[in-house]
């Protein structure tokens, strides 16, 4: 019989809480795929560029994959029509976005 103090329910529950966290945050993220990223200073433009879009917490370029990573704010919602632009307006064409309204093969309409 295993037998837990108020320490280990404690701690049991701070993992779960923390895994539940982490699961949100992935659901509500966007990526972008940009197949013209091709160098590191590419990947900073875009960053700044769609890190500059309102309600935007974080961005993760991957110059390999050719991909951004965007992470909204906590309580925000992000206009995949918007990130799409702000790519677009940084001189590259992406060619998918997915995120937590769809997936987008053109640019979204709102």
């Amino acid at each position: 019989m295993i037998r837990f103090s108020g320490l280990n329910l404690a701690l049991c529950a701070m993992i779960c809480l923390a895994s539940t966290a982490v699961q949100a945050t992935d659901a509500k993220q966007t990526t972008i795929s940009v197949p013209g990223m091709d160098c590191g200073g590419c990947a900073k433009k875009l960053a700044t560029a769609v890190s500059k879009v309102t309600g935007v917490a974080k961005v993760e370029t991957d110059v390999e994959a050719k991909t951004i990573k965007i992470t909204p704010k906590s309580q925000s919602a992000l206009s995949p029509k918007t990130l799409w632009e702000a790519v677009e307006n940084s001189g590259k064409k992406p060619t998918k976005l997915e995120g937590p309204y769809g997936t987008f093969t053109s640019k979204p309409t709102k």
